[in-house]
C-alpha cells in the first residue's frame, strides 16, 4: 500500500479523509451503510416482527446522525428499499445548508434483475428519482450475477431455483459506462466481485471500474483480492468491515483477545480498532449501525498512536466461519458446498463464480435458494 495516497492528515477527522479514484475524483474513506436485514428482507415478502415505517424512520434518523457527525459518505442500493428515506435525510441537511451536494458522496448500486442493457439507465433513473438527486458520485453492480427481469420480483425463482439471466456482465457493464457519459453518475463500480471477474472487466472496459466493495474483515482479510485490486488502481470497500452478517460473526470478532488488547492500550472501542486498520490499508469503510453513541465513536477511529496497528498481522487466525457458535452448522455446510460445487461444474466459469456467490449471498441472509 502506497500510504502517500492517502489523503488522510492527523489534523483530519475520519469522516473528511479521502482516497483518489482512477478517474481523478476521490471517495470517503469512512461512510455509514444504510442495509438493515429486517427492512430489506420485508420485501422479498419473508414476516418479520418489525413495522416498515418504524425500521424508515430508524434509518432516516441514521443517516441524518451520521451526516450531523461528520459523515459525508451514504451508501444506499436498490435492493435496501431505503433509497426514498436515504434521500430526504440527505436533503433535509442539504437544505439546512450543512454541506453542499458537492461534499456529499452517494453510492447506489444496480441490482441483478436489471442486468439487461436495456434496463439500466431506467433503473439509474429510478433510484436517483427515489433519492431526489441528479447524480450519483458512485454506482456499483451490485453483483455479476443477472436474475430474469420479472415485474415485483428480486430474486425470481421457479421450483426453489432462482431464475439466472444470460445476460453477460460485460454487456451490463456497457450501458453503465454510457451513464457516466451522459452525467447521471460520476464514478462506476463493482461489488461482490472476485479477482477473474474484475481482471476480465478490466481487459475490455472503455471506463475503468473505480471500486469493488466486497466483504472484508478480519476472519476474511480476502489478502489477495486487496493487493489485486489495489495495483490495478480499484479502490476496495469493506461493505461488513466488523463482521459477516452470518449469526454471532460480528459479536465474536469485537471479542478477539488481540483487538481488544489493542482497543485497551490506546483507549479506542474494538470497532475503531478495526475501521482504522482498514483505513489504514486505503480501504474504505461503511459500517452500518442505528445507534447514534456508536455512529459518533466509528468516525473517531483517527489516533496517531494507533499507527502501531500495523505491526499487527491480520488475518486472525480464525475463518469467517469458525466461531463456536457455528461450528455444527459449518459440517453441514461443507457438505452443501460440495454438492453445489458438483452440480454447477459443467457450467463455464462465469456463470461458475456467479452462481457461487449467489450461493454464499442466499446461506448469508437465509434465503431458501
Amino acid at each position: 500500500m502506497n500510504c502517500s495516497s492517502l489523503l488522510f492528515t492527523r489534523a483530519m477527522s475520519a469522516s473528511e479523509a479521502r482516497t483518489p479514484l482512477n478517474n481523478g475524483l476521490s471517495i470517503p474513506l469512512l461512510g455509514l451503510g444504510t442495509f438493515v436485514e429486517g427492512h430489506a428482507v420485508r420485501h422479498f415478502n419473508f414476516a418479520i416482527p418489525i413495522s416498515a415505517q418504524s425500521q424508515s424512520e430508524q434509518i432516516k434518523t441514521a443517516v441524518e446522525m451520521a451526516l450531523d457527525a461528520g459523515y459525508r459518505h451514504v451508501d444506499t442500493a436498490y435492493l435496501y428499499f431505503n433509497e426514498k428515506v436515504v434521500g430526504m435525510a440527505v436533503r433535509s441537511r442539504l437544505e439546512r445548508g450543512d454541506f453542499t451536494r458537492k461534499e456529499i458522496f452517494i453510492t447506489s448500486k444496480l441490482w441483478n434483475t436489471f442486468h439487461d442493457p436495456a434496463d439500466v439507465r431506467a433503473t439509474c433513473l429510478e433510484s436517483l428519482s427515489n433519492l431526489g438527486l441528479s447524480y450519483l458520485d458512485l454506482y456499483l453492480m451490485h453483483t455479476p450475477m443477472g436474475f430474469q427481469n420479472i415485474p415485483g420480483e428480486v430474486f425470481p425463482h421457479k421450483d426453489n431455483m432462482i431464475l439466472a439471466s444470460n445476460v453477460d456482465f460485460i454487456d451490463t457493464w456497457k450501458a453503465m459506462e454510457k451513464l457516466v457519459d451522459e452525467g447521471l453518475v460520476k464514478s462506476i463500480g463493482v461489488s461482490n466481485f472476485n479477482r477473474s471477474q474484475v481482471e476480465r472487466l478490466l481487459s475490455v472496459a472503455r471506463i475503468k471500474p473505480v471500486v469493488n466493495q466486497v466483504e472484508l474483515h478480519p476472519y476474511l482479510a480476502q489478502q489477495e483480492m486487496v493487493k489485486y485490486c489495489q495495483s490495478n488502481g480499484v479502490v476496495v470497500t469493506a461493505h461488513t468491515p466488523l463482521g459477516s452478517p452470518q449469526p454471532n460473526v460480528k459479536e465474536e470478532i469485537l471479542r478477539e483477545p488481540v483487538i481488544i488488547s489493542i482497543a485497551e492500550k490506546n483507549g479506542k472501542t474494538a470497532a475503531q480498532i478495526i475501521l482504522r486498520y482498514q483505513v489504514q490499508r486505503n480501504i474504505v469503510v461503511i459500517p452500518k449501525s442505528m445507534n447514534a453513541s456508536r455512529i459518533v465513536q466509528n468516525s473517531q477511529m483517527q489516533h496517531p498512536s494507533l499507527l502501531s496497528i500495523f505491526r499487527i498481522t491480520f488475518p486472525i487466525n480464525r475463518h469467517r466461519y469458525e466461531n463456536p457458535q457455528l461450528q455444527k452448522k459449518k459440517k453441514n455446510r461443507e457438505k452443501m458446498l460440495c454438492l453445489t460445487f458438483t452440480i454447477i461444474l459443467s457450467l463455464n466459469s462465469r456463470h461458475f463464480n456467479s452462481i457461487f456467490l449467489f450461493y454464499s449471498l442466499g446461506y448469508s441472509y437465509n434465503f431458501k435458494i
